[in-house]
């Protein structure tokens, strides 16, 4: 064999290494990603399930809910350029 054969010989295996080391850690990162995925599924099957009174879900709704008011009283005071209570009448 020629040096140069030897010499893309050797290239070749390299590449063949970097590769399955590659192979290697993409199957790590995707075992890692299912991991998460199933842990995710687990909790979202949890936590949306309605219940009443106290649960989780209920906390998060009524939180969005008052999320949503509070930005509509920013918005009320902003535009009618007065405060939220004389607005309303209740000053």
């Amino acid at each position: 064999m020629n040096s140069k054969e030897e010499q893309t010989n050797s290239e070749v295996t390299n590449l063949e290494n970097e590769s399955s080391i590659e192979k290697q850690e993409d199957v790590n990162y995707i075992n890692k990603q299912n991991a998460e995925i199933k842990l995710d599924e687990k909790s979202i099957d949890f936590e949306d399930a309605y219940k009443f009174g106290w649960s989780n879900y209920s906390e998060i709704t009524n939180g969005r809910f008052a999320m949503i008011g509070f930005l509509a009283i920013i918005l009320i005071e902003l535009f009618s350029q007065q405060s939220f209570l004389k607005w309303a009448g209740i000053l």
